[in-house]
């Protein structure tokens, strides 16, 4: 007993130890014995150990090394750094890398909604002859309509927006100015006018209009303009109801139109209405006004106004 060692602060041992307990003061009891050898255990120590198929350590957090791990398995994604990827749920429930570069500039367009900055208001004095006083005319008044930008710094209206006009203004979408316009064509039969403005400030920022295709019954058509009920733009939206030849009020002619389903009020005359994909489909012009009918609004289709277009472009005037 004096040739033994023992820690400070514990007990001497009754029982002697065996040589392999030299350095090591431990518990004799077997129930000690085994808490020890558990706590020593190899297990321990095998989570610093890099695996066969990581050569680099993690500083021993087991949640680092699950994910090194995952990273090696061919069956997980690998994503370029320089590619950004977006999450998206599909059918299955799982998630899906969308590459955000993938998507093309048409494809995003698509999705906007058509451009309603080319959507002008128009503003009108007219005076119309006095037929039984050939030489003076009727009091004048002003009314206020709705136009669309179109290509080679013009504006395209409704004819019965501008009849018997004296000064015609228009103003775009979110300003105050007005600017003054010029009246370049009136079809009457086809109640289409054509205006353009000499102020270069009037086209600074305004995308034209595109023209769609003669759309196809129940196609989603939305009309936007500047109806009466407040100041600011209005836009509604509606199905193609109908297609057939309808009657011109203004010009007394009957011609290929449109009817729809969405909402044409007083000063939507001359806006466009747009197709889902955000071309030009027709212009609003009239609508039925009956106690027997709702939701019945008219547009003239694009065939009808290229066929102005082009007769204007060709004899400098409409023939």
């Amino acid at each position: 007993m004096g040739d033994t060692k023992r820690k400070r602060g514990r007990k001497p041992k009754s029982t002697p130890k065996s040589p392999s307990q030299d350095a090591l003061d431990l518990p004799s009891t077997a129930a000690a014995a085994a808490a020890v050898e558990e706590v020593l255990s190899v297990g321990s120590v095998d989570l610093i150990e890099p695996s066969a198929s990581d050569h680099r350590r993690r500083g021993g957090r087991p949640k680092k090394r699950s994910k090194s791990v995952q990273k090696s398995e061919p069956s997980s994604p690998v994503v370029s750094p320089s590619r950004r990827a977006v999450p998206r749920a599909v059918d299955n429930g799982d998630l899906a890398l969308i590459h955000c570069d993938s998507v093309g500039p048409a494809e995003a367009a698509a999705r906007m909604v058509p451009a309603m900055d080319a959507v002008v208001k128009v503003f009108c004095v007219h005076t119309e002859p006095n037929f039984s006083l050939p030489w003076q005319r009727k009091r004048q008044y002003s009314s206020s309509s709705s136009g669309f930008v179109i290509k080679g710094r013009r504006v395209l209206t409704n004819a019965h927006s501008v009849e018997h006009y004296t000064q015609v203004k228009v103003k775009k979408r979110g300003s105050d100015t007005k600017y003054l316009a010029k009246v370049l064509a009136i079809g009457t039969e086809c109640d289409i006018a054509m205006l353009t403005v000499d102020d270069d400030e009037f086209w600074e920022g305004v995308l034209p209009v595109e023209f769609g295709e003669l759309p196809a019954l129940q196609d989603a058509v939305t009309v936007v303009g500047y109806p009466i009920g407040g100041d600011t733009i209005s836009v509604t939206s509606g199905v193609v109801s109908r297609i057939e030849i309808l009657s011109y009020v203004h010009g007394s002619t009957e011609l290929l139109g449109l009817q729809i389903d969405a909402a044409i009020n007083s000063g939507n005359s001359g806006g466009p209405a747009f197709s889902d994909k955000g071309n030009c489909v027709g212009i609003a012009f009239q609508s039925l006004k009956h106690e027997d009918a709702e939701n019945i609004g008219y547009v003239i289709p694009t065939p009808v106004i290229m066929h102005f277009i082009q007769d204007y472009e060709k004899n400098g005037a409409y023939t």
